[in-house]
């Protein structure tokens, strides 16, 4: 665990530290430079260049605070809608928890990838949204994320509250006459503290993946604004003569997916 908050950490804190990176280094990470095009590494470009000469590093670490900021958004959001719907089923029962425990395994059934691609495409102008702004286009993607995200989420903590509310202190706390909110917040959420920390955290990585793959399909970040997927989209026709543009990216996104499954094997082993 302590291995996947180290990787986690780095990963954070260098995406804090973009502006100042920047200014050390004194390149614009959105400005092209076509006589430096897909420079090797070196101490003015230390992870290299693109193909329209930006640095490497810059435009990696400016998309960590994208992909981050996404995959952070829509696995709270997803892990807050999830918890909601599980205790409420586990503690209301019959045509409540069967409503909902419905509704998820109908959004279980569904193929998740094409039907966030099909909602991708569709323009954000019909919801209110500005086309081409990062941070629409972030909160367009989280939103979408968590929409498909929160099913998991719910039928795990439905589950752990179900044993819970089954165990012989709970049956004690309510013939004492103990109210069922005092119930829910002494003795039925502290038990849950450890697996939504381990949905979160998997959640976080998976939310990570999703984006990448829907700025790879031109329907997530849309540039100039860099995330680690259109980095990647930007790479593929690159990736024989310049590999590196493809490899950074990349590694980012495998390290931080690694840092997020150490953290909730950690947190599973701790249990």
């Amino acid at each position: 665990m302590r291995t996947g908050f180290a990787l986690l950490l780095a990963l954070v804190l260098a995406a804090i530290a973009a502006p100042l990176a920047a200014g050390w280094l004194g390149h614009d990470p959105f400005l092209p430079d076509l006589f430096t095009r897909f420079e090797s590494p070196s101490a003015l470009h230390p992870l290299g260049t693109d193909d329209l000469g930006r640095d490497m590093l810059l435009r990696l670490l400016y998309g960590a605070r994208v992909s981050l900021v996404v995959g952070l958004m829509a696995a709270l959001a997803a892990t807050a809608i999830g918890t909601v719907a599980g205790l409420l089923a586990a503690w209301s029962g019959g045509w409540i928890d069967a409503a909902l425990m419905r509704l998820a395994d109908g959004m279980l059934a569904l193929p998740a990838l094409p039907l966030l691609v099909i909602l991708a495409a569709l323009d954000p102008a019909v919801v209110g949204l500005p086309r081409g702004e990062a941070a629409a286009d972030m909160l367009r993607i989280a939103g979408l994320l968590a929409a498909f995200g929160w099913v998991g989420v719910a039928r795990l903590v439905r589950a752990t509250a179900l044993s819970v509310l089954a165990r012989d202190f709970v049956r004690a706390a309510r013939a004492m006459g103990v109210s069922e909110m005092r119930v829910m917040g002494r003795h039925v959420l502290p038990q849950l503290a450890a697996p939504i920390a381990i949905a979160t955290a998997l959640a976080v990585g998976g939310a990570v993946l999703a984006e990448s793959v829907l700025s790879f399909l031109g329907l997530g970040i849309a540039p100039p604004a860099p995330s680690w997927g259109n980095m990647l989209a930007n790479a593929q026709e690159l990736v024989f003569q310049a590999p590196l543009t493809a490899l950074w990216p990349g590694l980012a996104i495998l390290l931080t997916v690694l840092g997020c499954n150490l953290v909730a094997d950690g947190v599973a082993r701790r249990r």
